[in-house]
């Protein structure tokens, strides 16, 4: 990065990565002020139908009075019970089952490789964090499971059926965990209850909510990554925008069932699997304010109402799965291949997209070169900080002949800098300025050098660090890992505790954020050095290329107000990324010998010249356009 282009490709690196945390938070931003123009429009109509409402509110409430008291009602007995709990385990998950709903009041995690912030096995949710009811229409009266008392009854250790006795018949829900897996098994089925459902009841919806708990000690971090995620019948995963607010509904943003929806956070997970589809009627996303101002205990409230296939007459029992475990890579092709092997579960679950890894190339990258490569260094049993610094160097080291292509570009437009001033002494007005170009580019062009060879090269290593900056964060390997004074490599580093928020800062300094805006700075110092020895420029360009001088200075301040709540991890591998791009440059420029480069552009030169190549260069292309753009200018001039 020694003259004006390559500076220029550096610049351009800067803003294609600046430009691509603009694009993300913009998108963000816009998608919430779309989905708050939205809840507006729902709460105009909401007002218009408030009096409809209440008087329908005030039926249900006075019928489930009656049923209450009506002895002869189906679900009299139903409705009283005294509220207990059911415990089945294995050995990788603890689910806690209430009788009242019959339904998953607690999902706890055994794996001692993931822990809560305090220390304790991880708690997806317990108590009213969540709730997941069944409703079916019935002849006479709806059955909305969420409402009833059930009777359990073990099925040894990791199962247990839910029993609603109703008239001759019962209602059941039966949960079977399956071993060594993070997958529950969910089979719903009708017993002898025909008579009970209307003749149309075909269908069972099934709601599910959810206070999503803060597992990471970074709130804003984990919850940009927070939200519904789904997968369509059509091979697509997609998921409502975790920048804010964001509701789907059905004829609005629905088109495709489902095969699975997950509630999702940074690195957990809760996958609903149907054994056939799911068309989903209502999937909602919300930032609860108050609560996040009054605690940090929760992300988000998740909602969702989904249809499933349902046989009244129970000779076929609805099948569902539901994982729920880490969001690690592996695992979840592990217990996707424990749901292929059940008959009616859909071989290409792809669970594993699950884990954000980029858009489409980006994510190839991430799934085929960095996932391998950090696996196979995961299971050597190093610190994940050393690992993260071996990858930087496995990466420096493949990008290492661009950067030296780079370099020697630059390096040649430099020392065909004397050649430079006596183009810019020999032109030098403004309406001079395309004869200048023209002869430039003849210069260029008999020396084969190209002005964009050393930005092209930087362009290129672009993919690579996008990859990386979605595959860091997504990492749960890191999760917990500490490395020198960082706790944990999946959030920030906060050597520095200021006790209280400021603004664009926090309440806390990231040590490794610091330390790589200090190399960024150092690497934009020694650019901006050998640039100002580098091809003459007129004045123009001069101030031009002094603005860009003040631009690239600014890019560690604005990395720093970005990234400081960033993981650590990422910022490790950007800090030792850079310390490295330092010692390559030292290295290139102390290897080059600037009289034996220009030896060689005078030897190209001449063997140019006795030995012309066939076809044109780039170069020779605009010298070519130059040209025709100067005899076009001066044809012009002869008709005035």
């Amino acid at each position: 990065m020694k003259d004006k282009n390559t500076l220029i490709g550096w610049v351009l690196i800067a803003l294609v990565f600046i430009g691509f945390m603009v694009y993300s938070n913009h998108n963000a931003v816009k998608q919430a002020e779309q989905a708050k123009l939205k809840y507006t429009q729902d709460s105009i109509l909401q007002v218009k139908a408030d009096s409809i409402n209440k008087i329908e509110a005030a039926k249900a409430e006075q019928k489930l009075e009656e049923e209450e008291t009506d002895s002869t009602n189906v679900f009299f007995e139903a409705r009283k019970g005294a509220e207990g709990n059911t415990t089945i385990e294995n050995e990788l998950l603890k689910l806690t089952i209430s009788n009242k709903g019959g339904q998953i009041v607690k999902a706890e995690l055994k794996d001692k490789t993931y822990k809560s912030q305090e220390g304790g096995n991880v708690v997806l949710f317990d108590g009213e964090d969540s709730q997941m009811e069944f409703l079916l229409n019935g002849k006479t009266d709806n059955l909305r499971t969420s409402d009833f008392y059930f009777t359990p009854a073990t099925d040894g250790k990791d199962g247990v059926t839910m029993s609603l006795p109703l008239g001759g018949g019962s209602f059941d829900i039966a949960y079977k965990l399956t071993p060594n897996s993070y997958i529950v098994g969910i089979d719903v089925k009708a017993n002898q209850m025909a008579g009970f459902f209307d003749v149309n009841t075909k269908k069972m919806t099934i709601n599910w909510t959810e206070h999503m708990r803060q597992q990471e000690k970074g709130f804003s971090f984990e919850n940009r990554y927070s939200t519904i995620t789904y997968r369509e019948t059509g091979d697509d995963t997609d998921e409502l925008s975790a920048g804010g607010a964001d509701k789907h509904e059905e004829g609005d943003d629905i088109e495709e069932p489902m095969k699975w929806i997950a509630f999702k956070t940074q690195f957990f997970s809760q996958i609903l699997v149907a054994d056939g589809q799911f068309k989903a009627t209502l999937l909602d996303s919300r930032m609860e304010k108050k609560e996040i101002e009054d605690s940090t205990k929760y992300l988000k409230w998740l909602s969702t109402s989904l249809q499933t296939q349902f046989d009244p007459t129970g000779v076929n029992p609805t099948n569902l799965k539901m994982y729920l475990g880490p969001n690690k890579f592996s695992t979840l092709k592990e217990n996707e291949a424990a749901l292929s092997d059940k008959a009616g579960y859909d071989v290409n679950l792809d669970l594993q997209s699950i884990v954000y890894l980029g858009w489409p190339v980006i994510r190839w990258i991430n799934r085929f070169v960095f996932l391998p490569v950090f696996d196979f260094m995961t299971g050597w049993g190093l610190n994940m900080g050393l690992v993260l610094i071996l990858i930087t160097l496995i990466v420096k080291f493949l990008v290492f002949p661009l950067m030296k292509k780079s370099y020697l570009s630059s390096a040649k437009m430099r020392v065909l800098k004397p050649k430079m001033d006596e183009l810019n002494a020999k032109y030098p007005n403004k309406e001079d300025a395309m004869q200048k170009n023209q002869e430039m580019m003849q210069m260029y062009s008999e020396y084969g050098v190209s002005p964009m060879g050393g930005c092209l090269p930087m362009v290129i290593q672009m993919p690579i660090w996008i990859a990386l900056f979605n595959f860091i964060p997504n990492a749960i390997e890191l999760r917990g890992q500490s490395f020198l004074w960082a706790n944990d490599l999946s959030t920030y580093d906060d050597v520095v505790q200021f006790g209280t928020n400021i603004w664009g800062i926090g309440n806390h300094l990231s040590l490794f954020c610091v330390l790589w805006c200090i190399s960024t700075w150092v690497n934009t110092w020694i650019s901006m050095r050998q640039q100002s020895f580098n091809a003459a420029m007129s004045p123009e360009q001069q101030q031009s290329m002094g603005c860009m001088k003040w631009f690239s200075y600014m890019m560690p301040l604005i990395f720093f107000f970005s990234f400081n709540s960033y993981s650590s991890g990422l910022n490790l591998y950007y800090f030792v990324s850079g310390l490295i791009t330092i010692l390559m440059m030292w290295y290139l420029r102390a290897s080059t010998n600037d009289d034996k480069l220009l030896a060689a552009l005078e030897k190209r030169k001449k063997e140019r010249k006795s030995n012309p190549r066939k076809g044109m260069t780039m170069m020779e292309r605009m010298q070519a356009m130059a040209e025709q753009q100067r005899a076009l200018q001066e044809q012009q001039r002869n008709k005035k």
